[in-house]
């Protein structure tokens, strides 16, 4: 008589996850972002004669041609800011370090492909590396700018503690939006593109080549004022230049119409972070 042979019950196939945006413990995580930071730092001015003098070229020579164009030529900023050259110097090495971190942030994490693959590797850190990174110079970029301030006459107030706040402000904007430019970009490629392109944008939507006085139209003025970077660098040009000059909310036109610029900086803070969640176990397989 045959014996049947038993079937061992298969246990249902379940899906094998990558490694997290913060896989290996926030200590780890730590310590490869600094690590990461320092070495990219480091890496940029590897073997120049002038070294980190470089990263002071671009702003400088942009500041030179923009300041001849806006105080001679068309001269707008000077009949509007009090200290139009320390203003603008101010608000393009800002926008400077948003501008690089996040567009290095685009391909990050494809060109980071070989660590990517690597078993619980901390995918969060490739971007925010890059924004640290910018971090570095934009500190560095800053020393430049106190002296010019304090050259053109400025006189230090307490509001310059408060100067900090700003920065951080713009750090967290700028982790967000690299958080999710950097995982867009493994799957979209056009993402690096259409981000060239916004940036560029975002820099003329933004009053740092003008104060936003120079509008006679205060409706103009508010729908600036909807932009979060615009917040920033409005508010960072009271604490630091010119007390006198309208704040945020007076530009905005009050409380009410400064309500949009926050609730866009939370939802993209908030959608770099699901994004980044979403994706991170899944990089490995995208690229």
């Amino acid at each position: 008589m045959a014996v049947e042979p038993s079937i061992t019950p298969v246990a249902p196939l379940r899906e094998v996850r990558g490694p997290s945006a913060l896989g290996g413990g926030s200590r780890r995580f730590l310590d490869l972002l600094w690590l990461m930071s320092v070495t990219e730092f480091k890496r940029v001015y590897f073997g120049t004669v002038l070294g980190y003098f470089w990263s002071l070229v671009r702003p400088l020579a942009l500041f030179g041609v923009l300041l001849f164009v806006f105080t001679r030529v068309f001269k707008i900023g000077s009949n509007e800011a009090t200290h139009y050259p320390v203003l603008l110097l101010q608000g393009i090495v800002l926008y400077t370090f948003f501008q690089e971190a996040t567009t290095n942030s685009v391909t990050s994490v494809v060109a980071q492909e070989g660590v990517v693959r690597k078993t619980q590797f901390p995918r969060l850190v490739i971007p925010l590396s890059t924004v640290l990174t910018g971090l570095f110079n934009l500190g560095a970029n800053l020393v430049i700018v106190l002296v010019f301030i304090l050259a053109f006459g400025v006189d230090p107030t307490w509001t310059w503690f408060l100067f900090p706040v700003a920065v951080a402000f713009l750090f967290i904007f700028t982790s967000a939006v690299s958080m999710t430019l950097s995982v867009l970009y493994v799957r979209f490629r056009d993402v690096a593109i259409i981000w060239l392109v916004s940036a560029q944008a975002l820099f003329y939507a933004t009053p740092i080549l003008y104060p936003i006085t120079s509008f006679k139209d205060p409706t103009l003025e508010h729908l600036l004022m909807i932009n979060p970077l615009a917040v920033i660098f409005e508010q960072t040009r009271v604490w630091m230049l010119e007390a006198d000059a309208p704040t945020a909310v007076q530009a905005a036109g009050g409380w009410l119409g400064l309500l949009p610029a926050p609730v866009i900086f939370v939802g993209v803070c908030i959608l770099g972070v699901r994004t980044f969640e979403r994706e991170a176990p899944h990089i490995a397989e995208d690229l």
